[in-house]
């Protein structure tokens, strides 16, 4: 039985109220991999997700999760066949297709699906996926991981850019975005946190279910489950906004030092503030909720912006809370399209570190730009070019965040703040919820400013070496 709640409901409806397609057309098999450039096995051809039910069982003990997920979709082709990302340590038990068997396989991350009878273009269909196995993180070209990884009392589970099929059966591709909810049970005294709202939580069986509902359409690396043990503030806002805040008695700022809670709580709590700056800059806050998990996973290495739950991976520090929030509106509501666009969400949030200062009494945006700028011909700065990434081991270097960021501050110089502010309001604005590419925000600042800027953009986003001149 699927679990039934009104989050399924109101997607079921509103599935099947859509009329469906008759078409003579053939039937194929959606593509296995969605063609990214840097990432073409992941996400799949052939159909569109609507939602995500996951229903979890983790046991840190054992490291064995149980997972049940059903997936709310339409087929954009008529499909004899069609594919799901989910790593192959999992073993997965039973499929169904509107609640009919269907024949399966799973091999590296294809998650191959004989649907019968056969999907016909438009049609509305939902597959349960019942899975278990063993999770283990996810290797980037860069050596960083991600996933479901282990901690020493639950998981750090985060998704950029392929750690999705590690916890959950997916389409993982950045143009799927879809709705979540969650089912996310641990051992009692444990606490797992997920994005959107808390919906519920409940005892049983020395075991607690934690249910969350994420309503805003959201890419599914941004999806987390995080969980362990944490001491938590969940609180509302004067505006309305939920907050949830999750810190690990164990976090602190390095490892040659005593766990420190009371610090990560204390970084957190300009949250309120930092929303509010950026809602009068860019535009309202996109989603329902804020807040922050802050483990203890010193291996991981880095902060992500989950949507409205970033994780740390240890306490953060000031402006790393800046930065993960910034990326609410810059990277989770505007979102990539393809990976290789990456500067627009790094140098972004980055740039948004910088203006945040500017407006905090630190140093300005001009400042942090100039000091860059005196980076030597040689430096790392300016190799690759933000827009002209090698491959995926380059996502995330020095040029991504740092000459993205200053990209943004020298249009800033050339065009003044209430032009550039404005570009940036109607990027916001346009693209709310939707992926972008970097063609898209010139031809934007183009037709914002009314000015040629091919010039400019060539220089700072797709030319290797130090500008001369813009």
């Amino acid at each position: 039985m699927l679990r039934r709640s009104w989050v399924l409901v109101v997607v079921v409806l509103a599935l099947l109220a859509a009329p469906g397609v008759a078409s003579a057309e053939r039937y194929v098999t959606g593509a296995p991999g969605g063609g990214d450039p840097f990432f073409p096995d992941a996400g799949n051809g052939g159909y569109d997700v609507a939602h995500y039910s996951l229903d979890i069982r983790y046991d840190h003990a054992a490291n064995q999760l149980t997972g049940r997920a059903a997936i709310f979709a339409r087929a954009t082709q008529s499909l004899e066949r069609f594919n799901l990302d989910l790593r192959d340590f999992y073993t997965v038990s039973k499929v169904t297709v509107n609640l009919h068997r269907a024949a399966f396989s799973l091999s590296g991350q294809e998650l191959t699906i004989d649907p019968r009878p056969k999907l016909r273009r438009g049609t509305p269909f939902v597959v349960v996926v019942e899975y278990g196995g063993q999770p283990q993180p996810i290797v980037d070209p860069d050596e960083s991981q991600e996933g479901w990884v282990q901690t020493d009392d639950g998981a750090f589970v985060v998704g950029e850019p392929q750690g999705s099929p590690g916890w959950y059966p997916v389409n993982d591709s950045l143009r799927d975005k879809a709705t979540f909810d969650f089912a996310i049970t641990v051992p009692k005294g444990m606490t797992a946190v997920a994005n959107g709202a808390l919906l519920s939580k409940r005892d049983r069986d020395g075991a607690t279910t934690w249910r969350w509902l994420a309503p805003s359409p959201m890419a599914p690396y941004l999806a987390t489950a995080t969980n362990g043990r944490f001491e938590t503030r969940f609180s509302r806002l004067p505006g309305g906004l939920l907050r949830y805040d999750a810190v690990d008695p164990q976090t602190r700022e390095d490892p040659a030092e005593p766990p420190n809670p009371a610090l990560a709580f204390e970084r957190l709590a300009p949250e309120p503030e930092i929303v509010r700056f950026f809602s009068g800059l860019y535009g309202p806050y996109p989603f329902e909720s804020v807040g922050g998990i802050v483990d203890w996973a010193p291996d991981v290495g880095y902060a992500l912006e989950s949507q409205t739950r970033v994780n740390y991976d240890r306490v953060p520090d000031p402006s790393t809370v800046v930065h993960e929030i910034a990326h609410q509106w810059f990277g989770n509501s505007v979102g990539l399209a393809v990976w290789p666009d990456m500067w627009l969400n790094e140098g972004f949030a980055t740039w948004s570190e910088w203006i945040y200062e500017e407006r905090h009494g630190g140093p300005t945006a001009q400042d942090r730009f100039d000091e860059s700028y005196a980076s030597p011909p040689t430096s790392s700065l300016w190799r690759p070019a933000p827009n002209r990434l090698p491959g995926p081991a380059a996502l995330f270097t020095r040029p991504v965040y740092e000459r993205g960021a200053m990209t943004l501050q020298a249009l800033r110089q050339k065009l003044g703040d209430p032009t550039f502010f404005a570009i940036l309001r109607s990027w916001y604005r346009e693209h709310r919820d939707g992926n972008v590419r970097t063609q898209d925000f010139i031809r934007l600042a183009e037709r914002v400013s009314r000015r040629d800027l091919g010039a400019f953009f060539e220089t700072w986003l797709f030319t290797e070496g130090k500008p001369a001149s813009w």
